[in-house]
């Protein structure tokens, strides 16, 4: 019963809270919906975390998504085995070079005094689940070899049956606790998203595209003490 509790019933609560208390936030409160940025109290550390943070985490998602949305095209690159030894190079390098980053983002929020008292108990929170939930795919990764061929037989099946409401934990029970962990911290990652600035990978600001201009003036004071007026187009900032 208590394997149902993670591997059934908690994905659908973590799913429906990600849905029904993000838009709610959305709604009521769209200032929040942003990733609500420090970089005007400290820049330096914030770019050498951010950058490797979110490329690698980036990548890393994109490699998961085809993996479950193309199962037979990944099962074909994992034929020959030196791509599945490349595929597992690149995957354990980003695995390494995202988790650096996110080291680097933990590191600024402790140390930098301007940015540790508008660290929020989420931020914490969020951090520290982000960090461990690296830290275990770069260990399963590189100790629990070939992830990324095996993935498609157990949490591709097992995601697949969720999405069809008709979940079948056999594909997860027998994998590495650490595997396990992996599964199901994703999805507590998913129903913290409502609740922390992760809101804001939902926030593309698109709408510029079509927004009407406004007219900014502006008074520029030079040497010789006369001012100089002018205007200029710009977007509407919201």
């Amino acid at each position: 019963m208590s394997e149902g509790i993670y591997y059934i019933v908690f994905p659908y609560i973590a799913v429906v809270l990600a849905v029904g208390i993000g838009l709610y936030r959305y709604f009521t409160n769209r200032f929040s919906y942003s990733s609500m940025s420090s970089q005007f109290l400290e820049n330096r550390a914030l770019f050498w975390g951010s950058v490797p943070w979110h490329y690698g985490i980036m990548i890393i998602l994109i490699a998961h998504f085809l993996a479950l949305v193309i199962p037979d095209f990944w099962v074909s690159l994992h034929r020959n085995a030196v791509r599945t030894m490349v595929i597992e190079l690149v995957g354990g390098s980003l695995g390494l070079f995202t988790l650096l980053g996110i080291q680097v983002l933990v590191i600024r929020r402790i140390v930098h005094a301007k940015v540790r008292p508008v660290t929020t108990v989420m931020d914490w929170i969020l951090l520290i689940d982000l960090l461990l939930q690296v830290a275990a795919g770069l260990y399963i990764a590189l100790f629990v070899r070939w992830g990324s061929l095996w993935y498609e037989y157990t949490a591709t099946p097992w995601l697949v049956s969720l999405a069809s409401l008709s979940p079948r934990i056999d594909f997860v029970t027998p994998l590495p606790w650490i595997v396990r962990f992996h599964m199901v911290n994703a999805f507590v990652l998913i129903g913290l998203f409502p609740f922390t600035r992760l809101v804001h990978i939902f926030t593309i600001p698109i709408s510029y595209l079509w927004r009407s201009y406004q007219i900014a003036i502006w008074n520029q004071s030079r040497e010789n003490g006369k001012r100089e007026e002018g205007s200029t187009k710009l977007r509407k900032a919201s």
